[in-house]
């Protein structure tokens, strides 16, 4: 068979080409968007391992809404328990399924499948939208304390010492973002997501944690600096796509994929949404791992994350200490896991010995 000068070249043609994709990174520019909304299903499933005498359950609900980036779709439901309903926390307006077995039920399970949708998020901070304005209540809300975010003492110290030379509330909220990206990291054996336990952070200089605790901490400060601050609580459902592993879902088991994020609120552009944490947790976990904050991984989710973040994630709630309506037991400083108690014992939510649940997600495409 005879080679042509022209087929030669094609072949040339078509190894650059395929040499070029080789070595194209497999992962872009992270710089989320508003985009397209998305629409995902959400099963919980749990089964109480060892059942015995009273047993009930509680399993938290995608219901925050934000008509720019977030629209819940309702919950349905099938269990074998013998009462089931939707209750509302009613300080924060968080929803969870409440359960409840007869005592010694055989096999309790039930299975919740829900419906979002969701996009991504970004604001020009050089381009102010103001004036928005919270209520009185609102305002009040997330100014205030709640037990493990304390907004007095080494709290408002070092919120003071950090915005002390910021001439705006966008420079505090930023000289926030930058001190915690900068003092904290991410400790990988911390059990979940971690308490929020922000002021024995600051007082022992331990500040390592996960996204519950370092988020926290952007919030206490921020509320410490008057700007009304808030976590959100939520689950990861989708990979990046930007290609970021330590930002994603990695397949449609998201049982383990919980993430709480933050928002500050500032009279030029309302809400702004922001998440140190995930800094933190590209630095510790995008591959080969260990990276440095001048890495261009980290640089790049560090310029993000303060006023953007991807739609591959739905919000539960923004409630802090919340008491399980039916429970004796004190109240836990965030819904972001189902719950059960069997004979008045709630189950550690993260020992699936006890406590066995499953949540699936997947993109529902129209």
């Amino acid at each position: 068979m005879s080679v042509t000068r022209r087929d030669v070249l094609s072949a040339g043609v078509a190894f650059s080409a395929v040499a070029a994709v080789a070595s194209r990174p497999a992962w872009a520019v992270f710089a989320p968007k508003p985009g397209n909304w998305r629409t995902f299903e959400l099963v919980t499933r749990v089964e109480i391992a060892k059942p015995a005498g009273a047993m009930q359950a509680w399993i938290p609900l995608p219901a925050f809404s934000d008509p720019a980036w977030f629209k819940p779709g309702g919950s349905v439901w099938e269990t074998n328990a013998k009462t089931a309903e939707i209750a509302k926390n009613p300080r924060y307006g968080a929803e969870m399924l409440h359960l409840v077995w007869e005592d010694g039920k055989h096999a309790p399970l039930a299975e919740v499948r829900s419906t979002f949708a969701t996009r991504s998020r970004a604001l020009d901070l050089d381009a102010p939208t103001g004036p928005h304005t919270l209520s009185d209540a609102e305002r009040d809300l997330y100014l205030g304390p709640t037990e493990l975010i304390p907004t007095d003492g080494i709290v408002k110290e070092t919120s003071d010492r950090i915005t002390m030379n910021a001439k705006s509330d966008l420079d505090k909220a930023r000289s926030i973002y930058e001190w915690i990206v900068e003092a904290t990291h991410r400790d990988a054996a911390v059990r979940g997501c971690g308490l929020g336990d922000i002021a024995t952070m600051l007082q022992s200089g331990y500040l390592g944690g996960k996204c519950a605790d370092i988020n926290a901490l952007f919030v206490g400060l921020a509320r410490a600096a008057g700007m009304p601050a808030r976590d959100l609580y939520g689950l990861r459902v989708a990979p990046s796509e930007f290609g970021f592993a330590s930002l994603g879902a990695k397949n449609e088991t998201v049982t383990k994929a919980q993430h709480c994020r933050a928002e500050v609120f500032l009279a030029d552009f309302g809400w702004v949404p922001v998440d140190p944490a995930d800094v933190r947790k590209v630095v510790l976990e995008e591959p080969p791992g260990n990276l440095p904050l001048d890495n261009e991984k980290v640089a790049q989710a560090r310029k993000a994350l303060f006023g953007s973040w991807e739609g591959n994630w739905l919000a539960y709630n923004t409630a802090h200490d919340v008491t399980l309506p039916g429970s004796q037991h004190s109240q836990l400083p965030f819904l972001m896991y189902p719950q059960a108690e069997v004979q008045n014992v709630l189950l550690d939510c993260l020992d699936a010995d006890t406590f066995k649940y499953t949540i699936t997600a997947r993109e529902i495409v129209t």
